[in-house]
């Protein structure tokens, strides 16, 4: 039996602790923010927080999260209470097709949990282990900067 908590609530897995992350995620909770890109750690899609910290749940096995706190897009915000990086990604059109939003978004999550303040450098190198093949970054590094001079509200 594999313990975690997911987005705050404590879930029981009884499934092979071997089992990849990303599968579990998707295929047995439903979780299908956390998209399927490369498989290898490269395009990060597949980004999560486990700890506060961004991962790649295709690189992870089901084993590597027992006792851990796992965060995924849903645990921030929902459809009718979104966080302010959500709300500023949307006003920046920052989510054209939206696959790697979600990820994006956990992202600058974590990066502003560590560093209220980034600078666009900061927001920059933080972001460089998702790819987008939709925006061309500016409207998304806007968004972060935005969310970190307080033009959205708390964090």
């Amino acid at each position: 039996m594999i313990v975690f908590k997911l987005n705050g609530k404590v879930v029981e897995l009884d499934l092979d602790p071997e089992m990849n992350l990303l599968k579990v995620l998707r295929n047995e909770l439903g979780i299908t923010s956390v998209k399927r890109g490369c498989d290898i750690g490269v395009c990060g899609v597949c980004t999560i927080l486990v700890n506060g910290k961004p991962m790649k749940s295709c690189l992870m096995k089901l084993k590597d999260v027992e006792g851990k706190e796992v965060t995924t897009v849903e645990g921030i915000g929902t459809p009718y209470n979104l966080h302010p990086i959500q709300k500023a990604f949307i006003d920046h059109g920052a989510i054209q097709c939206g696959f790697c939003t979600p990820a994006m978004i956990l992202v600058a999550y974590a990066l502003l949990k560590q560093n209220p303040n980034p600078t666009r450098e900061e927001i920059k190198k933080a972001i460089n282990s998702v790819l987008c093949r939709c925006t061309g970054y500016i409207p998304i590094i806007n968004a972060i900067e935005a969310v970190a001079k307080g033009k959205y509200g708390p964090i």
